[in-house]
């Protein structure tokens, strides 16, 4: 019997071979895929598809899609070429999806202008996208997919801003070329133009001025024929001044300039010099001009000297808040505390502590850091103050050479732990958001957020400050050892408490004044030595222990310093403020105001 089964040893009995079972297998696929393909033949396509199909062929389709074609890179030459203050319609981005700032990144060149001309978000929405990407922090992932990347290379995604750490392969950073940056100014402009607040609008004439050459005049005059806010319909009327005083004829300039006398834009007067400049001036036009060339400059010197005064003031404060704590404890210990500018120094550091304690924990609260960080601030420095008054001070009352030495060796102390656990490079004391920028007062003259904070903040601390000392019980024990310490003590009154608390209410408004200097200069290591010779300064003419001299005192010391810095430099300045200190001293040691009471030291 064959070991084959039956039907194999049939087909070989009847002469079937392996070649021939192969062919005849490859001609039935054959037939096989002949039929399939005769049936979809006479399937009928679909009408859309069907058209299609003839149109994408046919010569006229070809004409007109060569023409389309063609139509559509003169439409994008002419937008590339035509004015920007004209932007055309937005197109359709790649990704409409997410935000204005989201279909932004994913739009290609054409669109990004085209979407700068119209913006379809808000006015905010546009500000972030400059502020992200002036700072470097706008990417594009490989799908059009917004990230945001910060300084420490830590990548967010947009718009939650979260920390992810699936970083696509192709990262890019969205940049601006040279006409994106001149579509998104003028769309920054056109954005404010319409917007409901006044500031925004205001905004937006100051960045058609700066643009003055390529704005289309048709722009500010159907703004200003809307416009019903007093101080923008002025920047509108001023603008459109500028703009007939470069284009118009010899009257429409005159008429310009008596507008334009009254401004006090450097830019103006720049534009009014070089007219001056030019020769065979008409006789009237430049008698227009000199008189506007004098106004201009009256109003320029009188907003410099403005805002010189205003430094001088927030000077004064800073130099206030550092001598307020002083004058407290010379004034009550008779204890010259050379630690006094580490106190303000440890302030600072307690704000920088804080703020990064909201970046790890709270990053949703970051910009209101500073909120917690002024108590902070204060309760540290005070505490301090207090652990050097127990442990340094009080042993070493009455030898005045004693205590100087020992809280000079305090102040070397202090700064020794701040290099050890900070470093000896300055931190970073991010200002907050609501107090950057300025407050515009006119073209010439801008008042820092910041600083107005602090002179508000030095007002409020010198009026609590002087209703603890007058107007609570606290206050009295203090000004009744500070008077006659013996008296005091044998009314019941403990010296000892009441020297303690003092000097902690001394070391915490220095505190306080460091925390304030960080959101205006660095922070450092060796930022008390800065304002500790000022500051003994301010007490020493105000009178010792006596708070409305050191108010007076610094006024005069921060404005004539900033004033003589301006004539005569920094250095100079700071000889010529000694000097005056030293013969005002001869004169009267007592400083401004003397110590009232029968115990004289």
């Amino acid at each position: 019997m064959s070991p084959y089964p039956s039907f194999i040893y049939d087909a070989q009995a009847s002469g079937f071979n392996k070649p021939f079972s192969a062919v005849s297998l490859s001609l039935s696929l054959s037939f096989v895929l002949l039929c399939l393909a005769f049936m979809l033949a006479l399937t009928p396509l679909p009408a859309s598809a069907a058209d299609t199909a003839v149109d994408s062929h046919s010569p006229a389709n070809t004409v007109a899609t060569t023409s389309n074609l063609a139509s559509d890179d003169k439409s994008l030459l002419t937008q590339n070429a035509q004015s920007l203050t004209t932007p055309a319609a937005v197109t359709s981005p790649i990704n409409s999806q997410g935000d204005a700032i989201e279909q932004f990144v994913a739009a290609d060149f054409s669109q990004r202008q085209a979407m700068l001309g119209q913006w379809p978000g808000s006015a905010e929405s546009l500000d972030t996208l400059v502020e992200l990407i002036d700072n470097d922090e706008l990417y594009q992932g490989n799908g059009g997919q917004t990230y945001l990347l910060n300084a420490d290379d830590e990548l967010f995604t947009y718009p939650d801003r979260d920390l992810t750490d699936e970083w696509p392969s192709d990262l890019a950073q969205v940049t601006l070329t040279n006409a994106l940056r001149s579509a998104l100014v003028f769309g920054q402009a056109k954005v404010k133009l319409d917007s409901d607040d006044p500031a925004q609008r205001l905004q937006a004439v100051s960045i058609l001025a700066d643009n003055i050459e390529q704005i289309d005049p048709a722009i500010v005059s159907a703004a200003a024929v809307r416009e019903d806010d007093a101080e923008v319909s002025a920047a509108l009327s001023t603008l459109q001044a500028r703009l007939d005083f470069r284009d118009g004829d010899v009257a429409t300039q005159i008429a310009a300039l008596d507008v334009l006398a009254d401004s006090d834009s450097p830019q103006v007067l720049i534009d009014v010099k070089q007219a001056l400049a030019n020769d065979n001036l008409d006789p009237n036009l430049k008698a227009a001009l000199l008189a506007a060339e004098a106004s201009i400059e009256q109003r320029i010197l009188i907003s410099t000297w403005t805002g010189h005064l205003f430094t001088g003031l927030s000077t004064a404060s800073i130099l206030l808040l550092a001598a307020l704590g002083l004058a407290i404890t010379f004034g009550l210990l008779g204890v010259i505390n050379m630690a006094h500018g580490e106190l303000i120094m440890i302030g600072a550091y307690a704000t920088y502590v804080v703020q990064n304690l909201f970046q790890a924990y709270l990053p949703e609260m970051a910009s209101w850091y500073l909120l917690a960080a002024i108590p902070s601030a204060f309760l540290v420095s005070a505490v301090i103050g207090m652990v050097i008054e127990r442990i340094v001070i009080r042993p070493l009352y009455g030898r005045e050479l004693e205590t100087l030495l020992a809280t000079f060796g305090i102040s070397l102390i202090l700064m020794q732990l701040i290099r050890m656990v900070f470093g000896a490079q300055n931190v970073e004391v991010s200002n907050v958001s609501w107090l950057s920028g300025a407050y515009q007062v006119s073209a010439s003259l801008a008042l820092p957020y910041n600083r107005i904070a602090i002179i508000g903040f030095t007002v409020i601390i010198l009026l609590l400050l002087v209703y603890l000392l007058n107007k609570t019980r606290f206050g009295l024990f203090v000004r009744a050892v500070t008077q006659n310490r013996q008296m005091a003590r044998a009314v019941g009154i403990s010296s000892a408490r009441i020297d303690m608390l003092a000097f902690g209410l001394g070391s915490g408004l220095a505190g306080l004044a460091g925390c304030a200097l960080a959101q205006v200069g660095n922070v450092g290591p060796s930022l008390g030595q800065t304002y500790i010779i000022d500051a003994f300064l301010v007490v020493v003419v105000g009178g010792v222990g006596q708070v409305w001299g050191a108010v007076l005192a610094s006024l005069g010391l921060g404005v004539s310093g900033t004033v003589l810095e301006i004539g005569i430099g920094a250095v100079l300045a700071k000889i010529v403020l000694l000097v005056l200190v030293i013969l005002f001293i001869q004169k009267r040691p007592q400083g401004l105001f003397a110590l009232k009471g029968r115990f004289v030291d």
